[in-house]
């Protein structure tokens, strides 16, 4: 059996096509249909995965997510309708860990559940390769294409946490607080900056990133190129 995954949304139809794509899959799946619902369920089930409409009939996905995130690090996965950009961002900052944008492909679903489980499962491994990226964190060196590239300090945390959180969205605000601290959560002119510098440095073509990309109005990416 594979992991246990909360399913939660108030329309019937795609609750039920969840489920039933899920367990096909070989999940275990429990099920909510309302804000009171999924925290019930995600205390006494403890599932090690969330799948979580942003819309629901007696809160805000965005409220369940900072609830979960009190005792929880299961992954959360955000469904969210085209326009919603303000409260998948809300979401995110809350704690999500990333979104699918309605209507989705269950194909697509199903590998962004994957890809969070795998990012969840701990790691003791100090060198992160992410392609031809490889980022050695007790030497904190980092080469590309066996390349060795010299990165400033910040340039390197900023690089670890796109490296550890591999394929997940990570909100300007998540980057802020964790390479520059709280007193910098307002200077997102920052990240643009350091971002641009990385990509100078470990992008064949910067203009066309492949490692780096961009999420607009969300956030950035790591990945490798396909």
């Amino acid at each position: 059996m594979e992991a246990h995954v909360l399913v939660v949304d108030d329309e019937p139809q795609i609750l039920r096509a969840l489920q039933t794509n899920l367990r096909g899959a070989g999940y275990e799946v429990t099920t909510a249909a309302t804000a009171e619902e999924a925290l019930s369920a995600a205390a006494i089930g403890h599932p090690e995965a969330v799948i979580l409409d942003l819309v629901l009939p007696d809160g805000r996905g965005t409220d369940v997510c900072r609830e979960l995130r009190r005792w929880s690090s299961a992954p959360i996965l955000v469904l969210s309708a085209v326009g919603d950009e303000h409260e998948k961002v809300a979401a995110l900052d809350a704690g999500a860990d990333d979104y699918v944008t309605k209507p989705f492909g269950m194909d697509e679903l199903l590998a962004r559940l994957r890809a969070a489980l795998r990012r969840a499962a701990p790691s003791t491994e100090p060198v992160l390769e992410v392609g031809d990226l490889v980022v050695d964190l007790e030497k904190r060196r980092v080469t590309v294409g066996g390349r060795e590239v010299a990165l400033t300090p910040n340039e390197f945390e900023l690089l670890r946490f796109f490296a550890q959180n591999e394929g997940k969205l990570l909100t300007h605000r998540a980057i802020l607080r964790e390479v520059w601290g709280h007193a910098y959560e307002v200077e997102s002119h920052y990240i643009h900056v350091y971002v641009s510098q990385l990509r100078r440095k470990i992008e064949t073509d910067p203009a066309r990133p492949r490692y780096i990309l961009t999420e607009p109005g969300a956030g950035y990416r790591l990945r490798a190129p396909s």
